[in-house]
């Protein structure tokens, strides 16, 4: 549904976006993550068409978004971090106005925004004032513009900016509800929302996607042994004596016993140190049965700064 080749995207010496490549595809819900000053927002401006590349292209449903960009744009709903309302018209009157903007045809208009605003929940909010409306009810009226003409890409640029916990929630339910009629891109730094919401998740740091999978996979791919838990038989004290003594085990935490006469450990080695046979080694030296040893899953945060601060990058 969205195809980007080679997109890049200079400003005099300064490469915001270096050569990427990626694909969404239909239905799927791509988190879009990085550091500020990373490329998200140049990125999507470019797949919107509000600017151009430097080199590459972007396909919007087949369509290149430079070559056939009205084509390209009807399968395009937009929300920027900063949505485009005019606090001065009511939020139908709004809508409206978007909708002559798009050319959305007269016949079968009202039951479109009837149904927008039924999804995004501010049916109860038509009449009002757009500018007389909470942070969170504005945030829902710059996605309801997103979705007139029933798009099948959304692009959402950080959706839940400035919501309070409870908002953002109920946006991350609309999100997710939206997710089963449209392909949808997001940027966002509220990492567990991204991590609730999305199917999928690409990194980008310094103009470069330097992680793209889903939060699982990442967090495989990056553990490698490196942080483990594991459950032993035998007393907490003489588990934490033997496991004390190696000096690979840079983080020993006890985090409770799940069984009778057992006691469940997580252990941490140092970055790429794989600490699987030492912990096997060390415990069956002391004559401590090991009764179950699994990595760790890394948080969406830990993946985050693990391939935004570290070297290399994971595909």
């Amino acid at each position: 549904m969205i195809e980007v080749r080679n997109l890049t995207k200079r400003y005099g010496q300064h490469v915001a976006v270096n050569n990427i490549s990626f694909t969404v595809e239909e239905g799927e819900i791509v988190g879009f993550l990085g550091p500020n000053g990373a490329g998200k927002t140049t990125t999507m401006n470019i797949i919107t068409g509000f600017i151009s590349a430097t080199e590459g292209e972007a396909i919007i449903n087949g369509c290149n978004i430079l070559d056939e960009p009205e084509k390209a744009k009807r399968n395009i709903g937009y929300m920027p971090d900063n949505p485009p309302i005019y606090g001065d018209m009511l939020v139908t009157e709004y809508l409206n106005f978007v909708c002559d903007i798009k050319g959305v045809r007269q016949a079968g208009r009202k039951k479109m925004l009837t149904d927008i605003m039924d999804a995004v929940k501010i049916t109860d909010m038509q009449k009002r004032l757009v500018g007389n409306l909470s942070k969170g009810y504005r945030q829902r009226v710059g996605l309801a513009q997103a979705l007139v003409g029933f798009p099948k890409v959304l692009i959402l640029d950080e959706p839940t900016v400035g919501l309070d916990p409870k908002q953002i929630i109920e946006m991350r339910d609309v999100i997710k509800r939206l997710g089963k009629k449209h392909t949808i891109m997001l940027s966002s730094h509220i990492l567990s929302e991204v991590s609730a919401v999305c199917d999928r998740v690409m990194i980008i740091n310094k103009g470069n996607i330097v992680a793209s999978d889903s939060p699982e996979k990442l967090s495989s791919s990056l553990t490698q042994g490196r942080k483990m838990q594991v459950r032993v038989k035998g007393g907490k004290h003489d588990i934490k004596t033997a496991l004390d003594s190696v000096s690979m085990f840079r983080d020993i935490a006890f985090i409770g016993s799940r069984e009778a006469g057992t006691c469940d450990f997580e252990l941490q080695g140092d970055e790429a140190v794989d600490i699987r046979e030492a912990i096997f080694t060390c415990l069956a030296k002391n004559n401590l049965p090991i009764l179950m040893m699994k990595s760790s899953d890394l948080t969406l945060e830990e993946i985050f700064l693990q391939v935004t601060t570290g070297e290399g990058s994971v595909k």
